[in-house]
């Protein structure tokens, strides 16, 4: 059988953004802005009349939400927006110290002066929007920072998981950043962890990650121990991996 060639016809062609992704899109920003709070009822008529779109749409969009841990079908009463427990941030936090400091001691050692330069030009945005802008900014200008580390880290592996992180991250990133005296904190300790990237100093590069992790990790475990004191739950104390000096494997 002869082979036939692949025309144009073969392309698939969409808008930008499909609908679904703009509910899912508007849903999130609603979950880390606090609009929607943890075990809010998640009913698919209302947010049909809210967002004027079918429930198909809306069906679609809780389905991904769900994926990404920021929506959870526990009973039959319907989806939710999830609940992250104690153990479920000190688990995240744990893995983002692990994650985050690879990320930053390859990006240390592997960055050119262009990457570099993005690096710093996030962190000055991220900066500015943490002397005043509103919450949403801030979270954008964080994970901003954090695209270019994954982007120029060489470890696809690495950022890929991270990436798969992102929305339960971000909302103990608002958690935290939310929280008084804590967006001066975490400029300051970003700020630690490019000194360290532009010197070259990986292991210190690395150490500056973590620091941050931990030091957002206390802000928000306390606050969420608040909220579900009655529950009886104590945040565990967060395991730190011990840092490797050559991170990398010969290819």
């Amino acid at each position: 059988m002869r082979r036939a060639q692949l025309d144009d016809s073969f392309k698939i062609t969409r808008s930008p953004v499909t609908l679904r992704e703009m509910v899912c899109n508007r849903l999130r920003q609603a979950i880390l802005n606090f609009q929607l709070l943890p075990g809010d009822r998640l009913v698919e008529r209302d947010l049909c009349d809210r967002l004027g779109v079918s429930r198909t749409s809306v069906r679609e969009a809780l389905r991904h939400l769900e994926s990404e841990g920021l929506v959870e079908f526990a009973d039959a009463r319907g989806p939710r927006v999830a609940i992250i427990t104690l153990e479920d941030a000190c688990d995240l936090y744990e893995l983002r110290c692990v994650l985050e400091g690879l990320i930053v001691q390859l990006f240390t050692l592997r960055a050119g002066p262009r990457e570099i330069e993005a690096l710093e030009q996030a962190l000055e945005e991220n900066r500015k929007a943490l002397e005043g802008a509103e919450l949403p900014e801030v979270i954008e200008t964080v994970q901003n920072f954090y695209n270019v580390l994954m982007e120029g880290c060489g470890n696809r592996v690495a950022a890929t998981q991270l990436r798969q992180l992102q929305a339960r991250v971000s909302y103990l990133r608002a958690t935290s950043v939310s929280q008084a005296n804590r967006r001066q904190a975490s400029n300051a300790e970003m700020e630690r962890m490019v000194a360290a990237i532009r010197s070259g100093d990986a292991l210190a590069a690395h150490q500056a990650s973590v620091d941050h992790v931990r030091a957002a990790a206390q802000v928000a475990l306390d606050y969420l121990q608040r909220q579900q004191e009655h529950q009886g739950e104590q945040a565990r104390e967060l395991f730190i991996p011990r840092v490797q000096d050559e991170p990398r494997i010969e290819r």
